[in-house]
This record gives C-alpha cells, sequence and structure tokens, in this order.
C-alpha cells in the first residue's frame, strides 16, 4: 500500500525585509585613505584604535562634513565582528540577525541590508534609508521569485516592507517613514520590529559627552568623548525626557546644558528638533523589544559642568504632575533596562516584548531572534511572546590583562542552576572549551564574582540562569601598559 505523504511548503513571507544596525553597527570606510576605519576582524585591531592616541581620529567629523559635504566616509556593510567602545561596550554581530531575517523570506533578493553612517544624524540617514526602502521594495516586486511566494501565501497580496531595527536603526527607519521623504512608503509597510531603540533617548549619551569633567578617565573614555563632541549621530542619542534634576524638579536638557555636559549645543538644538518633528511619525505595526534587569542610567544631576549620573528618574500622574512623597519631595523610581537604554525609552508601541539583555546582544539573542522570525512569518501579530526574569550582569567596561576585576548579578534569588563563565569573544561557545568558570558568592545582598584574564583582548561574560535565559557581555582587556592617565 502506497502510503500518502503530504508535499510540505516552508512557511516564507512574501515581504521584502530591510535590516537597519544600531550606532556603531556598520562598518565605515574612508574614500581617501581607502582605508577601513571601523569594523575590522581581530581585537588587535579593536586595541589599536582605542589605546593609541590618534586611533580614531579618521572618525572625526571635518568641517566640510559637518556643513553637509559628505561622502568621504562610506558605510560598506553591517558589523560582522564582535566589537566594543567604551560605555557602550560589547556590540555583538548582526551576522545571527541576518541569517534569521534569510530563513524567513522566500529568496535572498527579498533582504536588503542597509549600513549607513552613523556619525550622520538620524534624518539625514533616514532620507537614505527611505529611498533605498522604495527601491529594494520595487525590484523584489519585480523578481519572479516574488509571485511564487505570494501564491503560497494565504492572501496572495504583493509584498510590503518589514523593516528590523537595532538601536539607533529603530530611529532612522522613524526618520525614513517621515511622509516628506516618501508618502507612500508607510502604506507600502507593514511592521516594524525594533530592537533596544531609544525612542526618548538614553542618559549614557551624557556620559560620553561629560567624560574627563571632574576625574581622569582611560584613554579610550577620552577619544570616544574627543569624536562625539562633534557627532550629530550621538547627539540624536540624547534623552529628551525629564531627566535632568534641577532643584526640587526635573526638566529635559536645554541646548545649553548639552554644551555645559561638553557637547555642542547646534548639534543638541537640531536633534531635538528633529525628535519633536518625528515624534508623531507612526510607525506601521510596531512591535519594540526592549531590554530589562540590567543597571542603566535613567537621569542626572549637572554641576559645574560635571554630571552626577544616576539609575533612577521620575515619574508622573496622569495629569503631567511628578509624583512625590507626603512632604512634597520628588520620588524616584529604577525601572532599569538593558545596560544603554532604560526600559521606558525602548518600550514604545502597542506591543513589548521585555527580555533580560544587556543592550549590544539584543540582536543577537535566540528570544529576540524568535521575535523575528515570529513577526516575519505572521501577516498578524499575534501578542509580543512572553519574557522571563533572567538578571543583570555588571561588569566594567575595561579592565587590565592578568588585573582581578568584579563581576555582579543582580536580580538573583539563589545560586541554584546559574552559570557564569568567561571566554575570548571569537569562541564558539562561551560555556564550552576554553571558559572560564567563574565562583560566585554572595556579598552585600547580591551575587558576586571576580574575573582575571590571561592576556589583552575581546571577552565574552556569560550568565546562565534557571530560567534558561543567558545574558551576556563583552569586556575588553588591555595591557599593564594601556592607555591610562
Amino acid at each position: 500500500m502506497n502510503e500518502h505523504r503530504p508535499v510540505l511548503t516552508e512557511d516564507r513571507t512574501q515581504d521584502a525585509v530591510v535590516i537597519v544596525p544600531g550606532i556603531m553597527g556598520s562598518e565605515l570606510y574612508d574614500t581617501v585613505t581607502q582605508r577601513t576605519v571601523w569594523g575590522l576582524s581581530g581585537v588587535s585591531w579593536l586595541i589599536r584604535a582605542w589605546t593609541r592616541p590618534q586611533g580614531l581620529e579618521p572618525l572625526r567629523l571635518t568641517p566640510e562634513e559637518r556643513s553637509g559635504e559628505v561622502g568621504r566616509i562610506k558605510a560598506v556593510r553591517l558589523m560582522r565582528h564582535s566589537s566594543w567602545t567604551p560605555y557602550l561596550q560589547g556590540l555583538e554581530p548582526y551576522t545571527e540577525l541576518a541569517e534569521t531575517v534569510r530563513q524567513c523570506v522566500a529568496h535572498p533578493a527579498a533582504v536588503l541590508e542597509f549600513p549607513y553612517d552613523w556619525r550622520l544624524p538620524a534624518a539625514f540617514n533616514g532620507k537614505l534609508l527611505a529611498e533605498a526602502a522604495r527601491s529594494h521594495l520595487s525590484a523584489w516586486r519585480a523578481h519572479p521569485a516574488h509571485d511564487e511566494a505570494r501564491r503560497n501565501r494565504v492572501d496572495e497580496r504583493p509584498a510590503r516592507l518589514v523593516f528590523v531595527a537595532h538601536s539607533m536603526g529603530g530611529l532612522v527607519t522613524r526618520a525614513a517613514l517621515d511622509p516628506g521623504h516618501d508618502g507612500e512608503l508607510a502604506a507600502d509597510t507593514r511592521a516594524v520590529l525594533t530592537l533596544g531603540t531609544p525612542f526618548h533617548g538614553a542618559v549614557k549619551a551624557t556620559a560620553i559627552l561629560n567624560t574627563g569633567r571632574g576625574a581622569p578617565v582611560p584613554l579610550p573614555h577620552r577619544q570616544l568623548q574627543s569624536v562625539a563632541a562633534g557627532m550629530p549621530g550621538l547627539h540624536d542619542l540624547l534623552p529628551h525626557y525629564a531627566c535632568l534634576i534641577d532643584g526640587d524638579t526635573v526638566r529635559t536638557l536645554a541646548p545649553e546644558d548639552v554644551a555645559a555636559l561638553g557637547g555642542d549645543a547646534e548639534l543638541a538644538r537640531a536633534a531635538a528638533e528633529s525628535h519633536r518633528r518625528l515624534t508623531g511619525v507612526a510607525l506601521p505595526g510596531h512591535r519594540a523589544v526592549a531590554g530589562t534587569q540590567q543597571t542603566t542610567l535613567q537621569s542626572l544631576a549637572l554641576r559645574d559642568g560635571v554630571a552626577e549620573l544616576h539609575c533612577h528618574g521620575v515619574r508622573q500622574h496622569s495629569s503631567g504632575d511628578f509624583i512625590r512623597d507626603a512632604r512634597g519631595r520628588l520620588r524616584f523610581f529604577d525601572v532599569k533596562g538593558d545596560g544603554t537604554v532604560y526600559k521606558e525609552s525602548a518600550a514604545v508601541g502597542p506591543a513589548v516584548t521585555p527580555l533580560p539583555l544587556q543592550h549590544g546582544a539584543v540582536a543577537s539573542d535566540r528570544v529576540a531572534l524568535k521575535a523575528v522570525a515570529e513577526m516575519l512569518r505572521d501577516d498578524q501579530h499575534l501578542g509580543p511572546p512572553q519574557g522571563a526574569p533572567g538578571c543583570g550582569l555588571e561588569v566594567p567596561d575595561l579592565v587590565e590583562a592578568r588585573a582581578p576585576w568584579p563581576v555582579v548579578l543582580s536580580g538573583v534569588d539563589s545560586l541554584s542552576g546559574v552559570r557564569c563563565t568567561v571566554a575570548p569573544a571569537n569562541a564558539p561557545d562561551t560555556a564550552g572549551v576554553g571558559a572560564q568558570q567563574l565562583r560566585l558568592g554572595w556579598g552585600d545582598g547580591r551575587v558576586r564574582a571576580t574575573a582575571t584574564l590571561p592576556a589583552p583582548g575581546l571577552y565574552r561574560v556569560a550568565v546562565r540562569t534557571l530560567d534558561g535565559h543567558t545574558v551576556t557581555q563583552l569586556v575588553l582587556a588591555e595591557g599593564l601598559d594601556g592607555a591610562r592617565d
């Protein structure tokens, strides 16, 4: 008897997908010197770039670039290697995200990876993205595989656009959907998925601009501040919510506050105006992944040009008044976030997936990638997948090789089932061969460990909790002759 075997067809979307990376997530090439200035592979490049006094000088905007004459720097492709930067810490490559997207589309031609010069304003890059997305959709609709894909879908509709954006990429996507660029682009967009996008900004951007005010800092941090002070893209990440503690009230940052911090008042003013204009731009089918459980800067006070940074912020009643105690004093709340973007800045929209992740790993975590696949394959939202508690992970961003440094876990009630390891960032499995398992113990009500790295390089700390979540963070180890004052 012949068995009847059904013909199985893979569940793949007919839509065109655009992947938009975050700040420092695109490889940059200098067309004048004909050299890659950001995004080379290998830890030695990272250490040279950050610990040599002029290591980041090619990233500094020239006066011509500030006036709009761009083109010297070309964005080549999405980052393919693990990277690192002060304050923002670990930046994971987009390889797994791109592979997840390719597994969900009908043909590789349906995927567009959109690298951009992240030094420039999000609004400028948004215009370029709008043009690229329109061309991509037109080309995909004309591709032979498009009609075949339509026949396998329930509604057989033509392809629409789906944007998958990490961090600053969400701001660039919002700018692309500004009707002033392409009045039909929003109508041709089925969904937007943002991963850790700071829609209301991030206080950590003020920390970058304020580096070196009041205390000596390592050379990598000084280098980042120096180039970021004139970088429009970094000013686009400044907080736009009430975060500046001013006496008995809290207010938004003014351009003169940004200048006092060490930034550029003109760039801050332009960023604020762009934010106000784009806040009303709707994101069709928006679904947000927001990192949680991580200690995250949320407010600051400014005294004589030095920022006092706080991992807590105020909240407001529905009337708009700040929540205060019985004596009229401001109440502060710690809502945490992903270590860079606090939760309420990223958790924007009708469907939010909270995940206990660090910012650089939001676009590579297996649960986040599952959310990407579900959104691509389903024409209708089934609701956000449930996040899990996980834990918070705190590590220094820069350490010295062969010197001990602390690892701190928060949100952990028991050591049972918790495993913490550190391994070279290029290791295929952080919990496998070559990984150093750290000994965990209690201290001051939190779980702590001490790590020592054998040599300079880029390392990944990974914590796996009993609920099955893995939280990771990258750490750069410099030599004992590293760049410190």
